[in-house]
């Protein structure tokens, strides 16, 4: 397995912002082990960090021609051009310190990146890097765009440009990213606009800092005072900025790409869906960390071997991972025909809070009575704190029931579990049992 990287030694640049236009200075610093890419405020008191994370993505409307992130007010723009040369080079651990709210735009490629952090020295570290494979496929679209995300034993991209002008007539490209076609056919490959989306973008306070030298302006006759790098290289960028929005993923990943006029809203929300199909199949336990064998999954007729509990009252499909006496989770089916719909807001189906709050509990149940010492004993629900329901849950939702132990003794047990759907929590708590002989 390749190991993670990071930089050498510390290295500084300057620019100003496209978009603000304000001098900026950024100074890379390596990094630990899974720490990942870390922006640092040093203009700021506290000097707070903004991790480069799906998380942290700001809205669409803070977005526009760019990708940005923040967190409690504290803002970083256009970091798009840097993460994808971080992508390109296999960097994985980097703190970014910044003094200003947005990343130099410098030639408006990640060329600029690329060579100083090239001039810092990669370093091996000594753990080994983990991808993410694609599970299954995921199809986003908007506005005639679209972006299909394939399961593959490899990351590769394919990209289709096609718009109403001459110099942006139907392209495409295929690539299989690595270091050195990363830094030969597309890290050089700059920012561009329409002549007449120029105009917009100043009225909208952005690309104040733009030029002709570091954007390329496509006018009715050609590139405004400027020539191309390659013949395509529209297309280039566009890939270019796909790979630096995918990156928020904070993990490389294996799946084919296949885009079809994407721009970065697009990218960031093929990046949220794999990161959602991530947390659900980690959370299922086959993805990374515990992995269970087929022998482990428990269907309902095992459970209900372990606990007393019989339909209507069983709310656990299935347990699809189980560490005993450490972690369990389970799997409930919201259907229509769940009976409590029939009593419950029967006009707009939802499914109660207390009983996510049982089948929560009855995960807990199987992972304490699973060890050895506990077998043949009940579980005998005795208390709940820290109760918090964050989403609704209707029909036709998946709920993933995670518990884990807190304490776990021959007469008691205490767990936080956890209840999600679509790698989103809709409620958690803390539970307490009894544990006591039939």
């Amino acid at each position: 397995m390749e190991k993670q990287k990071t930089i050498a030694k510390d290295l500084s640049l300057e620019g100003i912002g496209l978009h603000t236009a304000k001098k900026v200075r950024i100074t890379f610093k390596p990094a630990e082990v899974d720490s990942g890419i870390n922006f640092v405020r040093v203009d700021l008191p506290n000097k707070p960090i903004i991790k480069a994370n799906v998380d942290y993505v700001l809205p669409e409307s803070a977005n526009l021609r760019r990708t940005s992130i923040g967190i409690n007010g504290v803002e970083i723009h256009t970091i798009e051009h840097l993460m994808a040369a971080l992508a390109g080079l296999n960097i994985d651990n980097i703190n970014i310190e910044i003094d200003n709210e947005e990343i130099p735009g410098l030639d408006g490629s990640s060329m600029n990146f690329i060579e100083a952090l090239l001039r810092a020295g990669i370093k091996e570290q000594e753990k080994p890097r983990q991808y993410y494979l694609i599970k299954e496929p995921i199809f986003v679209e908007e506005n005639g765009s679209v972006i299909v995300a394939l399961p593959s034993e490899e990351f590769k991209v394919s990209y289709t440009l096609s718009y109403n002008h001459p110099l942006l007539k139907a392209q495409y490209m295929e690539i299989v990213p690595n270091s050195e076609l990363f830094k030969k056919e597309l890290a050089s490959a700059r920012t561009f606009c329409l002549e007449e989306e120029a105009e917009e973008l100043i009225k909208q306070g952005l690309g104040k800092g733009a030029s002709y030298e570091n954007t390329l302006v496509i006018g009715k006759n050609g590139i405004i005072k400027n020539k191309l790098r390659f013949e395509d290289e529209f297309i280039r960028h566009k890939i270019l900025d796909l790979l630096g929005d995918l990156y928020l993923l904070g993990q490389f990943i294996c799946g084919r790409i296949i885009a079809v006029r994407s721009g970065h809203s697009l990218n960031l929300r093929l990046a949220r869906k794999i990161f959602q199909q991530r947390q659900r199949y980690s959370l299922g336990g086959v993805g990374i960390g515990y992995s269970p064998a087929e022998k482990e999954e428990i269907d309902a007729e095992t459970i209900m071997k372990i606990l007393p509990h019989r339909p209507p009252f069983l709310f656990v499909d299935k347990i699809i991972s189980l560490e005993k006496g450490k972690r369990a989770v389970g799997v409930k089916n919201v259907t229509i025909n769940d009976y409590f719909f029939k009593g419950h807001f029967p006009g707009r189906p939802v499914m109660p809070g207390v009983l996510i709050i049982e089948a929560m509990a009855q995960v807990g149940g199987v992972m304490m009575l699973s060890l050895q010492e506990n077998h043949g004993k009940l579980a005998y629900f005795l208390a709940m704190d820290n109760v918090k329901f964050r989403k609704t849950v209707v029909p036709g939702d998946q709920l993933l029931l995670e518990v884990e132990a807190i304490r776990v003794r021959s007469k008691s047990g205490q767990v936080h579990a956890k209840a999600w759907v679509e790698g989103k929590i809709v409620a958690e708590a803390d539970l307490i049992f009894a544990l006591v002989e039939r």
